[in-house]
């Protein structure tokens, strides 16, 4: 059977690698050979766990693996051919051999090549439970396309360039006086898509691969965390949980912090209005740093209940779905209890509300989508289809 993969993402400084890392933890402790994997170039899963850590799974304890992949070896592994002619067609144009293995690299790279990493293991069948610490939600989206982008490239490109190499040569010759890659490079290229697209596959396994979101209850973060949230459902990742971390509790009421507790239930509202109905764990702001064994448990034992096993999957399906064609969008939203009378919806920005018996549901829409107005709304077998329409029409729609 496949292995358990759970992928935590957040704005730099939410505190995802302790979460992952308790996570990890916690899985080990309810006897599931678990590896956690840090993918994130500021490596800090060592100072989590407290334990030496390195481009290897090194043994933490009973059961728990840890692992801080090294983007430049999973380069050497996937992209050296491409690598080396990339640099030699730079330094014939007269860049410095430094820059120009510099450039060599395109930007998210590092990200992406690491997370190969996570398709060995999986295919390896050495653990039940790979838990992985993403770089931060910036890094991480501009991943989500590659693989769609890669199987572009082997269905349109790759059938036909023996074709393509062959006539594009002596242009390529004569024009440029560049030299064309070789058998190598393509292979490098053919052999990187084949991973992506393998990769992707994986991910989107919904039965066994999810996403869970870290914030703190800050305004920016949890905006950040939406537009997130919203290009997971796009690409059809699967979101089962979102950790809210570093919450304030009740006894700060009175203090200093009492202010910042106010702002943070506030902020919370918004959290259960745009994410609902994945499931929201909460963490509080403790007194000490998360970093060892005994804060670890603790952070896992204020995230997961006896009930909860952080292994599971803890929402089954897309709380929001987003299809986009040349003109039109359509958002559908899973609203199994609403009555055709209940809902109403505007939209604001690039915010899309929709009100259901007195609650509210805010869905971010991409960027592109925010001068889009939404032109029809339907509520059928207890989910809600809105239609946008490019065109400039009213904000407000109809239930039918």
């Amino acid at each position: 059977m496949a292995p358990r993969t759970i992928l935590f993402t957040g704005k730099g400084g939410v505190g995802k690698t302790s979460v992952a890392a308790a996570t990890a933890q916690r899985c080990a402790r309810d006897g599931l050979r678990t590896l956690v994997l840090s993918t994130d170039p500021a490596h800090s899963m060592s100072e989590a766990l407290e334990a030496e850590l390195g481009a290897e799974p090194a043994q933490v304890s009973d059961r728990l693996w840890g692992q801080e992949v090294q983007a430049q070896e999973e380069m050497e592994r996937n992209w050296s051919a491409m690598q080396e002619w990339l640099g030699e067609m730079l330094v014939d144009q007269g860049v410095d051999r430094i820059s120009a293995e510099e450039l060599t690299v395109p930007p998210g790279a590092d990200e992406l090549f690491s997370l190969l990493a996570l398709k060995r293991h999986h295919e390896a069948g050495e653990f039940d439970v790979l838990v992985v610490d993403c770089a931060p939600t910036g890094e991480t989206l501009r991943l989500l396309s590659f693989p769609d982008v890669a199987r572009w490239w082997l269905d349109k490109v790759f059938p036909f360039e023996r074709q393509i190499m062959a006539a594009a040569r002596p242009i390529v010759r004569s024009v440029l006086d560049v030299p064309m890659p070789g058998a190598a490079v393509i292979e490098d290229v053919r052999g990187l898509v084949g991973n992506l697209i393998a990769m992707n596959d994986i991910l989107r396994d919904r039965e066994r691969a999810t996403i869970r979101l870290v914030m703190n209850p800050d305004k920016m973060v949890i905006g950040e965390a939406m537009r997130t949230f919203t290009y997971l459902n796009l690409y059809g990742y699967l979101t089962d949980a979102v950790v809210v971390n570093r919450v304030f509790p009740d006894a700060v009421e009175g203090t200093y912090f009492g202010a910042w507790r106010e702002r943070q239930r506030e902020h919370l509202e918004r959290v259960h209005s745009a994410f609902a109905p994945v499931p929201v764990l909460l963490a509080p702001y403790f007194e000490a740093e998360v970093a060892g064994p005994v804060m670890l448990d603790r952070l896992a034992d204020e995230l997961y209940s006896e009930e909860q096993a952080p292994a599971a999957v803890l929402h089954e399906s897309l709380s929001t779905e987003l299809t986009v064609n040349e003109r039109r969008a359509q958002v559908r939203l899973q609203m199994p209890f609403a009555d055709r009378g209940d809902v109403s919806l505007k939209k604001i920005g690039p915010e899309l509300v929709v009100r259901v018996d007195g609650q509210k549901r805010t869905i971010m829409l991409p960027p592109a989508l925010a001068a889009w107005r939404p032109t029809e709304a339907r509520l059928a077998d207890g989910t809600l289809v809105v239609t946008l329409d490019e065109a400039e029409r009213s904000s407000t729609a109809d239930i039918g």
